[in-house]
């Protein structure tokens, strides 16, 4: 098919996520043929480093050998199998792997499609968990301001995100927000003062609500689609220990931190928390196939046995649960991260990023860089106020279009434009990156 009738279906019927589709088409928007390690090919031949991981999913680079060979020996035995009252090898293998490589509190693997899914799975355990334990008026969810969890009903009550889910208030369940853990130490001017304040807030909801709170959900470490707000060092330790004195439990959603994006292989292992649930999503099948899991402690897995006829099974599951093509990518995957020299690489990385973006601190058209492990954001200023631009003026989404111009796959969120390229990524693409970066946003602040 030719490029332009191409275009013309893709604005004609394809209704694209998060996009106003009014303006689809006026920034020629790409139309992604290909991809090979680090970069990939629109149907015009135009190369780009794919700085956003394929919206942060692209662990090892686009057409790993391995993972393709994976790929293609499950492909030689079946595509799917459904797995309510059956089960298959690739599943098996894959739960007992995310066992072994997750914190010790978690022994049971639910497998989905999707973060938000494992997230809305999360929920739900979490609900009935307290409802087979004998505790309904346990029911109550605690979350962040600026929280993302996912778009689907039940994760989206969770988010604190107004731009995306204030529309659906009507269908949300109630929650209770505790303020931004990163806002706090903004505020406080110190991460150690930051974290006092956020604790104090926490002491004081769970002595209001802890006797009817379900479970308190946080991020792995850092508020991601809110613009890579990092927590203070020590809050996901304070908040499970809290956890743990009020019988509240703790879901960590590393939908986007998890699989070495914060240089270790989940960022709860950082701090030594071992959660009640923990939702996993992105980069689990290296960025291949549709593939999410939820981890449950023993304890929680423990509350939904019991005679058949009392009906405390987990009712839930879809068509594509636990797909044995994803299932086989997936443990490719974490067979390439058993190498130590993946992880040890990805910090050095985190390093070389790290020191790469102290420039922008100084210049007119950004404010300070915001970085968690190997993702981070770059706040976009108007050199003459001072200040974001216009939500409406799109001037992000221009900085992109200049920076693919220059050979750079970026993606704005909110007013910044937001680096998570693939762990694979090279100290010299990072270097890349940042300078193509900094060249979009002078032109297009210049304008």
């Amino acid at each position: 098919m030719d490029l332009e009738t191409l275009r013309a279906w893709d604005r004609r019927y394809f209704w694209h996520p998060f996009t106003q589709m009014a303006c689809w088409g006026d920034d020629d928007p790409w139309i992604i043929v290909e991809g090979r390690g680090n970069y990939v090919y629109d149907a015009q031949g135009r190369r780009a480093l794919d700085a956003i991981a394929s919206l942060w999913c692209n662990v090892h680079g686009h057409r790993h050998p391995r993972l393709d060979a994976a790929l293609v020996e499950q492909l030689g035995r079946i595509a799917h199998s459904t797995v309510l009252g059956a089960s298959h090898p690739g599943g098996i293998r894959l739960a007992s792997a995310l066992v072994e490589c997750t914190p010790a509190s978690l022994q049971h693997v639910f497998f989905s499609e999707d973060g938000a899914e494992a997230v809305e799975i999360a929920i739900k355990m979490a609900a009935q968990y307290w409802i087979n334990r004998g505790r309904p008026e346990k029911s109550l969810f605690l979350t962040l301001d600026n929280a993302y969890h996912g778009d689907t009903v039940g994760a989206s009550s969770l988010g604190g995100f107004p731009l995306f889910h204030a529309v659906y208030g009507r269908l949300h369940f109630p929650t209770r927000r505790l303020p931004s853990p990163y806002a706090l130490t903004q505020a406080e001017g110190d991460a150690g003062r930051g974290l006092d304040a956020w604790l104090q807030a926490l002491d004081a909801l769970m002595e209001e609500e802890g006797g009817r709170t379900a479970a308190l959900i946080l991020e792995g470490g850092v508020q991601g689609a809110a613009g890579i707000l990092p927590y203070p060092p020590g809050l996901l330790a304070a908040a499970a220990q809290r956890c743990r004195a009020h019988e509240v439990l703790l879901i960590v959603d590393e939908v986007a931190t998890g699989f070495g994006r914060s240089g270790t292989l989940f960022a709860c292992e950082q701090e030594g928390v071992e959660p009640d649930l923990l939702a996993l999503g992105k980069g689990i099948s290296g960025g291949y196939l549709p593939l999410a899991a939820t981890l449950a402690s023993e304890d929680i897995y423990q509350a939904f046995l019991a005679p058949f006829a009392e009906a405390k099974q987990f009712y839930y599951g879809h068509t594509y649960t636990a797909n044995p093509l994803a299932c086989a990518v997936a443990l490719a995957s974490l067979e390439l991260f058993a190498e130590p020299q993946l992880l040890a690489g990805v910090r050095e990385r985190i390093a070389t990023l790290s020191a790469g973006l102290a420039r922008f601190a100084e210049l007119p058209y950004a404010a300070p860089a915001r970085q968690f492990g190997l993702m981070a954001a770059v706040p976009l200023r108007d050199p003459h106020s001072g200040q974001a631009f216009p939500y409406g003026d799109r001037r992000e989404y221009a900085v992109c279009r200049r920076a693919r111009d220059l050979g750079v796959y970026l993606r704005p969120l909110g007013d910044s434009i937001v680096i998570v390229p693939p762990l694979s990524v090279t100290a010299e693409e990072i270097h890349t990156i940042l300078r193509v970066l900094d060249n979009a946003m002078a032109e297009e602040c210049a304008r």
